[in-house]
């Protein structure tokens, strides 16, 4: 079973715009059979804006991951046809490599603390959940994967800089030409940069699209902007293509 949220409140933070359909709306999955537990933890999550998704099972939240795409997953160990430590491992050896990962159990010796964490996870919490400490330890690990911040005025990354409320881009204090969709793009780039992007993801979070539409839009478009930000390596950063993956934006 998957039940995605739909309920958003009306907030100042950058995720609150995803009720609005802002690409820069983060996802959470919640992967957890306990549906009390679920829906408390939705609660919570939504609370601050963001889109949820819960899955009840291993394999509901993996085929979900076929065609979808999500900021941060949190995972029950005693799932009823897998072992939390299981999903952690075959997400680690997927194109989710990079997909955060906080493990909720009810397990809370050293060992299985160690052999989570092991295994792949981000983080480990031991239910039950305590409200502000699981909010601060979500925002804490979307925040080191970059996309999980407030949203700010803009995005420095010497020498560029994204104004996010003027919608504009700079190279050394030079205004760019771009359109509102290569701006997009720059941004969802830049506030992940170091990690893969898959050709889904960037679907998904930038054109609003299915993950599985023709691709070859987001080529043409990379492209673009690989040209028009100069981001091929001479100003410290560049977009390299990953075969059979997606972009990476990276420091040179």
């Amino acid at each position: 079973m998957t039940r995605t949220a739909t309920r958003i409140p009306n907030r100042g933070s950058r995720v609150a715009a995803a009720a609005a359909g802002n690409n820069a709306g983060v996802h959470v999955a919640i992967v957890d059979d306990d549906a009390d537990q679920s829906a408390l933890l939705e609660d919570w999550i939504e609370s601050h804006g963001y889109r949820v998704s819960v899955f009840d099972s291993a394999r509901s939240f993996r085929d979900a991951l076929v065609t979808g795409t999500f900021d941060l997953a949190i995972v029950d160990w005693g799932l009823p046809d897998d072992q939390g430590t299981s999903v952690v491992t075959s997400l680690r050896d997927s194109r989710h490599a990079s997909l955060p990962v906080m493990l909720l159990t009810v397990r809370r010796k050293e060992s299985d603390i160690v052999e989570g964490l092991r295994a792949g996870a981000d983080d480990y919490m031991v239910k039950p959940a305590r409200h502000g400490e699981f909010l601060a330890r979500v925002a804490a690990l979307l925040r080191r994967a970059g996309v999980g911040e407030d949203e700010a005025a803009a995005i420095d990354v010497g020498p560029y800089r994204l104004d996010l409320r003027r919608r504009m881009a700079l190279l050394d204090g030079a205004t760019l030409e771009l359109t509102e969709l290569e701006f997009d793009l720059a941004v969802f780039l830049f506030r992940r940069r170091g990690p893969i992007a898959s050709r889904d993801a960037l679907l998904v979070g930038v054109w609003n699209l299915p993950a599985d539409s023709p691709s070859r839009t987001v080529d043409t478009h990379m492209s673009r902007l690989r040209r028009k930000m100069e981001l091929t390596g001479e100003h410290g950063w560049r977009i390299s293509s990953i075969y059979h993956h997606g972009y990476r934006l990276e420091a040179v």
